[in-house]
């Protein structure tokens, strides 16, 4: 239980600087041939924290233009229906297609809430890139990074990246040691259990029709 508190805690506190100073690179993300996984992470920080500092509205905790700025740059870099099939485990060769893609949607929109609040509490993290290795003609990669804040023990942050059409995806996110995907698939795993597939749809559409928390200041 601790674990999970921990995971997400970390996820809605450092979200905002480590995941979307990953993710909101789509432009260079067309030209990973060229440019290896760990180089754009650290290039697309700087643009991130840029943002961040310059949007009041973010600063202010207005979600919504969060979840605009999701929808514009992070969405495209998430391979969501590996991330699903992932979350769900083996009960997801069960499901229909018409519930494949309901779990993806309902998925995707649970992520943008837990990164739109995250975004809105950046304060004064920093972000430290630990050493990347990568062999040539490698799709799958990792790339690590540690996250520190004032006052507080460093916690890593790391993220796993698939290449796919020629295009680096997310489709996980480790939190101290711990899978955000394997968390959720823990979840889900008991929805499953007591109410199947439907049940876990049903849950996640209730979570994301329930206002959406105001992170304190």
């Amino acid at each position: 239980m601790k674990t999970h508190q921990l995971l997400f805690r970390s996820l809605r506190m450092l979200v905002a600087l480590c995941g979307l100073s990953l993710l909101l690179a789509a432009p260079a993300i067309a030209t990973a041939d060229e440019v290896a996984p760990d180089v754009l992470v650290k290039k697309v920080s700087g643009e991130v924290i840029d943002i961040i500092h310059n949007d009041k509205g973010i600063q202010s905790g207005d979600t919504r233009k969060a979840v605009e700025l999701i929808e514009a740059k992070v969405l495209p870099n998430f391979d969501f229906n590996r991330m699903t099939a992932l979350a769900v485990g083996r009960d997801w060769r069960g499901a229909t297609p018409e519930q494949k893609k309901t779990l993806t949607d309902e998925f995707h929109a649970l992520l943008v809430r837990t990164y739109a609040n995250a975004l809105t509490a950046y304060k004064n993290q920093t972000i430290h890139f630990k050493p990347f290795k990568m062999a040539p003609g490698d799709t799958d990669v990792l790339v690590r990074t540690e996250i520190k804040q004032p006052g507080a023990k460093p916690v890593s942050i790391d993220y796993s990246l698939q290449k796919g059409d020629g295009a680096w995806k997310v489709y996980d996110v480790v939190v101290a040691g711990v899978s955000l995907v394997t968390s959720y698939r823990d979840q889900f795993k008991q929805e499953i259990s007591s109410g199947g597939i439907d049940g876990l749809i049903k849950s996640l559409q209730a979570k994301n029709q329930a206002p959406v928390a105001t992170v304190k200041k």
